[in-house]
């Protein structure tokens, strides 16, 4: 049986940051704008630090205006609300993304929701979603907008497919289901709790794994020539007993990826796969958020 076909998100996410490159010196060119993205960071976690920093040097790259505000862990609600109220009503911030998680004594609910809809670019508000809901223009989350891409640029057309998303999360889940809905698939929305979930799986033209748990859908679970886009990121120990006890660590998603291999028609990997596509499409909103916001169509 010949093997999946690897989807290769670092290589789809790569083309598209240099179009939106492209696309932001003609805004500049044309009429004197540059969008800018502005990242909150609260506290000292490592993998945000990191992701934060990855995020400020793509949004460079591509010609936009960076500004990173890295607040002290024992930041209070009240202050970064006045945060986010400045950057709502600052002209030159057409994006604004909170990192998160963060710390434990802050509400994340009240901080998202006070992001103005028009700059939230990680299309978290419930403006938002009901926007996308409605199948009205809005700023759609970003892992989601990236899996779309990925499916349409193996299948193409998808109108008629029946598709299945493994996860109900406001981020990831919900979204994911209304825009293969939008692209006129049949969708379930499968979770931990569904009868028969591997059943239900087998069904997939496109089975999008977003639950969370690392490498829970097996190769029996998988249509024959499906595609399988793995949201999911675990780091478990290494194979190697050694290595393991030596603390070494391997990065899994939430499908057994040698299995389904040998199954699905197209995968994608992890890591490689839907993770380099998130910051992509953060820096296509971004400029999405730019145009509307100065009134310029296309």
């Amino acid at each position: 049986m010949t093997q999946a076909q690897i989807i290769d998100g670092k290589a789809f996410a790569a083309g598209l940051r240099a179009r939106i490159a492209e696309d932001v010196a003609k805004l500049k060119a044309l009429h004197r704008i540059q969008p800018g993205l502005a990242v909150v960071l609260v506290g000292e976690d490592p993998a945000s630090q990191i992701y934060v920093k990855s995020k400020g040097e793509q949004t460079e790259a591509a010609g936009m205006r960076s500004q990173t505000f890295i607040l002290p862990s024992t930041t209070s609600q009240t202050d970064l609300l006045h945060l986010v109220s400045k950057l709502n009503n600052d002209p030159d911030t057409h994006g604004i993304l909170v990192q998160l998680p963060l710390p434990a004594h802050l509400d994340p609910a009240p901080i998202i929701a006070a992001i103005h809809p028009d700059k939230d670019v990680d299309g978290l508000t419930v403006t938002n979603a009901g926007r996308l809901a409605s199948g009205l223009p809005g700023l759609v989350s970003c892992t989601p907008a990236g899996c779309l891409m990925l499916i349409k640029d193996a299948l193409g057309d998808l109108t008629g497919k029946t598709a299945v998303v493994v996860g109900r999360s406001n981020l990831m889940g919900k979204p994911m289901a209304q825009l293969l809905l939008q692209a006129d698939c049949t969708v379930t929305i499968a979770h931990s709790r569904t009868r028969d979930l591997p059943a239900v799986c087998r069904q997939a033209d496109i089975l999008v794994a977003a639950a969370g748990r690392a490498e829970m859908v097996r190769g029996d679970w998988i249509k024959p020539g499906a595609v399988v886009i793995d949201v999911g990121i675990t780091r478990l120990p290494a194979r190697d007993p050694e290595k393991a006890a030596a603390g070494k660590t391997r990065i899994v998603g939430d499908v057994a990826f040698d299995e389904a291999l040998q199954v699905a028609g197209w995968i994608t990997p992890v890591p490689g796969g839907v993770g380099p596509m998130t910051i992509a499409c953060l820096l296509n909103n971004t400029l999405i958020a730019a145009r509307r916001l100065s009134g310029i169509e296309g």
